[in-house]
């Protein structure tokens, strides 16, 4: 009885410190966020100062500051963002979800592994090496300063397209493709009415992270757009970090920061059980 009380005890305070130590980085980890939210409500000559732990009461004059000012637009930024990042994971996690689904389906495809090897292989180029020819294409084309070279090669999404393909060979039976064929269903109609609904884990997951990529992303944009009503938020947040020190206000820069994490919080609470799933799903293959 004494070892069974020992070990009852033993287990406790094994929980315990794992506890401690998970809200310790989980303060860690929100910390930042903090810090931000603070400094949204202060005041420029405030955050000067330093750190503060307490809230300021300046975030109605930040927030007036935000949306007054006209060389910065941000409503009009994050809708721009907005748009390229919704269409850009609606075509991400479609498109890539369809690859995968051939490559598992159709086991007998004679290059099947040449296939799967080449766009793994398209996955360890860095997005840095193309850009000069992928913004010389563009300007050729005419597309330069719009938002279509930030959404259509999303389409290409090689990372997006591994994960899928390890989620279907360890989640999707083949068994249910069989009997869709056997009804007289075709590929397509298949894969959008059969397939897409098995997939909403794995399609949340990587939906909400092409979404928070797209929606981060400076370097390409920054490359392609140059008119002031086709800024994204990344770029106008840097705008404003690099303006005239003189005019420079720190307050409505935490403000614009806060403004910019918003949609990715909402997006992420909308998807969470989702998310979870499919991440705990699509790390388990059988």
């Amino acid at each position: 009885m004494k070892r069974k009380d020992d070990s009852g005890a033993g287990l406790t305070i094994h929980r315990v410190i794992c506890y401690l130590v998970l809200i310790f980085f989980t303060l860690l980890a929100l910390f930042p966020f903090y810090v931000l939210i603070v400094n949204a409500t202060r005041a420029h000559a405030d955050i000067q100062k330093g750190f503060s732990a307490f809230f300021g009461g300046s975030v109605v004059s930040n927030f007036k500051a935000v949306l007054r000012d006209d060389a910065h637009p941000l409503v009009r930024a994050m809708l721009n963002s907005f748009i390229i990042a919704a269409s850009s994971s609606a075509l991400t996690v479609y498109f890539s979800a369809f690859t995968a689904y051939g490559i598992n389906t159709y086991k007998d495809f004679k290059f099947r592994k040449f296939a799967n090897g080449f766009i793994l292989l398209i996955m360890m180029v860095p997005t840095q090496v193309s850009a000069l020819g992928f913004i010389d294409l563009m300007a050729q084309f005419g597309l330069t300063n719009t938002f279509w070279p930030l959404i259509i090669p999303s389409i290409a999404a090689p990372a997006v397209y591994y994960f899928m393909l390890s989620y279907m060979e360890s989640s999707l039976p083949m068994e249910i493709v069989e009997a869709a064929r056997i009804d007289g269903a075709n590929e397509f109609k298949t894969f959008n009415t059969i397939i897409i609904p098995m997939l909403k884990p794995a399609l949340a997951v990587q939906a909400i992270f092409a979404f928070v990529q797209s929606w981060n992303n400076y370097f390409i944009p920054q490359l392609i757009i140059d008119s002031k009503n086709n800024k994204t938020l990344p770029i106008l947040i840097a705008e404003l970090r690099s303006a005239d020190f003189t005019k420079f206000n720190m307050g409505q820069l935490y403000m614009s920061i806060a403004f910019a994490i918003v949609p990715v919080v909402i997006v992420y609470l909308i998807l969470s059980k989702q998310i979870v799933r499919g991440v705990t799903l699509g790390g388990v293959k059988g």
